[in-house]
């Protein structure tokens, strides 16, 4: 073989291989990232282990701890898993999410519906049917308007009236979830948020008449004036006006008529005559 071949080649192949090692000193090096330096000011945040739904009392294997930069640290977290034990849960909380104070009830607030209900509130359970539950779409976390139908006192007919507005659906049934679908949930009995006046007003309305829930949306919040509607309104009827007798005038209480005044007296004179006095009358009454 030609030696001036061999000396072409491997000159060609060194410079190759010189080539390639630049080359891949170029490439390697502009990607090349510095290590992370890991934040040395962390805290521990107490987070879900699992979603916890409305109504569940937190357990210890419910949470976890977690670390967070003192600059992220949500506030109104916890850093210490004895801090939430024990409390009821007011508002859903997802997974490896940190508890906070706001999604949290008192410890010892009760169970269920009762730590979801404010201080100064009630929840009061209404009996529906198909009907009058809108065929199970009142659902826990929507609102309603109350229609109460029934015939009052000194009435001619039946009266429908809203008589209360904007209430929230605490439960449906034993149900304090929605539906993750959406879907309706059959119920007898539906449970509202009320104060204790409506909470009154409410029984008042299951006692005394049927009770219809008419759904509204979330947003609205209007509280509407109605007047309310009775039976011959439906049909077209109108109301009869009312004949009023008029009332008899009393009779003039007839009054005799006062005596004369007496005439005056006639006026007197006093005569002296020696040692002898005496009163005379002067005028047409006057004695000679």
């Amino acid at each position: 073989m030609d030696r001036r071949f061999l000396t072409v080649l491997a000159v060609s192949l060194l410079f190759a291989l010189i080539v390639s090692t630049i080359f891949y000193r170029m490439t390697t090096g502009g990607s090349a990232q510095a290590p992370k330096s890991e934040p040395t000011n962390l805290k521990d945040v107490v987070m879900a282990a699992k979603p916890l739904p409305v109504g569940v009392t937190i357990k210890p294997g419910d949470v976890k701890i977690g670390k967070v930069s003192a600059e992220m640290f949500p506030k109104g977290s916890f850093g210490k898993i004895e801090e939430v034990i024990d409390r009821p849960v007011i508002s859903n909380i997802l997974m490896d999410e940190p508890i906070l104070e706001g999604r949290l009830a008192a410890r010892g607030s009760g169970l269920g519906l009762s730590p979801i209900i404010p201080v100064g509130m009630r929840g009061v359970t209404v009996r529906v049917n198909d009907v009058a539950g809108v065929a199970g779409f009142v659902l826990p976390g929507l609102r309603v308007d109350v229609l109460v139908t029934g015939r009052p006192t000194n009435s001619e007919g039946t009266v429908t009236n809203t008589c209360l507005q904007n209430m929230l659906v605490l439960s449906a049934g034993q149900t304090i979830q929605p539906d993750a679908r959406g879907g309706a949930i059959n119920t007898p009995t539906v449970t509202l948020l009320a104060t204790p006046e409506q909470a009154e007003i409410l029984t008042l309305a299951g006692t005394q008449g049927s009770v219809q829930l008419v759904l509204r949306n979330g947003s609205d919040n209007t509280i509407e004036k109605t007047s309310g509607s009775t039976v011959g309104q439906l049909f077209g009827v109108k109301a009869k006006p009312v004949s009023v007798a008029p009332r008899p005038r009393p009779k003039p209480v007839e009054v005799a008529p006062a005596p004369p005044p007496p005439p005056p007296p006639p006026p007197e004179v006093i005569v002296i005559r020696g040692n002898q006095k005496s009163v005379e009358r002067v005028g047409s009454g006057a004695s000679n």
